[in-house]
């Protein structure tokens, strides 16, 4: 009765009494001052000094070494900050621009040739620190690899190269809205690059900066290349081996491979629009197994719904986990 009254369980009051001192911890509980908590004397002191004539230009990383030269000592740097930031006075100041954070890069496709992600990686070469440079562009809505090289060097001439060829394959013209996404390294961002993509109508998007999984499917390929049998761990012998053994991961993955991501079709049959029939025909397969034998299924058959539409990097809002409408374009 007397835990129904304070509003707390039977069991909280028990953990409460394992304690090496008992003590009420409810949130709404009025806590006791802490004794190490800073007097507002003491923080008066800290807003007087930092608005000094001496020490009103400098940080507190500056101002309390001062202070310690001169046998001085109010408080922490990071006490000096917190006091700066609850009275507002905490702002980027001088005339570098002020850091920003970049929004995450968001888009869907709901068909192939919409949203394209591409990426460099190193292969190993004839000899220890001696590497080749795999180029990969790779569609989100199909998973296939619409176009890929390997070079010697990473260069923005070499990635333009390699874009103006893969929409040449994919009969895309200017009017056609594409989006090209990739991280933010210099071939990325290069100015060849980028004036190619204009000249093409593609959009540019980019990943965050320092953030290594905002384009998570390029680097998941890679990953499924490396990681393929037959791999020269050791190295390739020449450019020419090197892009021998890409050739044929390439068909295997475009042709053969049954993706996992996309309802296990291949990438060239998502891309073609094949995947819907493939998948209408599983669906009743199992339904007919389901009807011949329905003691052997406790539920409904597996799912085999065509995945219509495909993000990259969805947001997610507070109440839900429910991406928001931001077509790629």
């Amino acid at each position: 009765m007397a835990c129904q009254e304070l509003g707390v369980s039977q069991r909280t009051l028990q953990r409460w009494r394992e304690a090496e001192t008992l003590q009420d911890q409810r949130q709404v509980v009025k806590r006791p001052t802490p004794k190490n908590k800073l007097t507002k004397a003491e923080r008066d002191a800290i807003i007087t000094v930092v608005n000094s004539d001496l020490f009103k230009s400098l940080p507190p990383s500056q101002i309390v070494p001062a202070l310690a030269d001169q046998m001085i000592y109010l408080a922490s740097e990071s006490t000096f900050y917190r006091v700066l930031r609850e009275h507002n006075q905490q702002h980027h100041r001088g005339r570098s621009k002020a850091p920003t954070k970049k929004p995450l890069a968001t888009h869907y496709a709901t068909g192939p040739n919409q949203v394209w992600m591409w990426d460099i990686t190193w292969i190993p070469g004839p000899i220890k620190g001696q590497y080749y440079y795999l180029y990969l562009i790779l569609d989100l809505f199909s998973r296939k690899i619409v176009a890929w090289d390997i070079w010697e060097e990473e260069s923005a001439e070499l990635a333009s190269e390699l874009v103006r060829r893969a929409v040449l394959s994919e009969g895309l013209t200017k009017k056609h809205p594409l989006v090209l996404h990739s991280d933010n390294g210099s071939p990325m961002k290069g100015a060849t690059l980028l004036e190619m993509l204009y000249k093409l109508g593609i959009t540019p998007s980019t990943s965050r900066p320092r953030v290594s999984n905002d384009n998570p499917y390029a680097e998941s390929i890679f990953r499924t290349c490396k990681y393929r049998p037959g791999y020269p761990n050791k190295g390739f012998k020449d450019l020419e081996a090197a892009r021998l053994w890409v050739l044929a991961f390439v068909r295997w993955y475009n042709y053969e491979h049954k993706h996992s991501g996309i309802k296990f079709v291949t990438p060239v049959q998502r891309h073609a629009g094949l995947d819907k029939q493939i998948l209408e025909n599983r669906k009743r397969v199992y339904e007919l197994a389901k009807a011949r034998h329905p003691e052997r299924w406790t539920g409904s058959t597996r799912d085999w719904t065509r995945q219509d539409k495909v993000w990259l990097n969805p947001e997610r809002s507070k109440d839900e986990s429910k991406p928001k409408e931001s077509k790629a374009s």
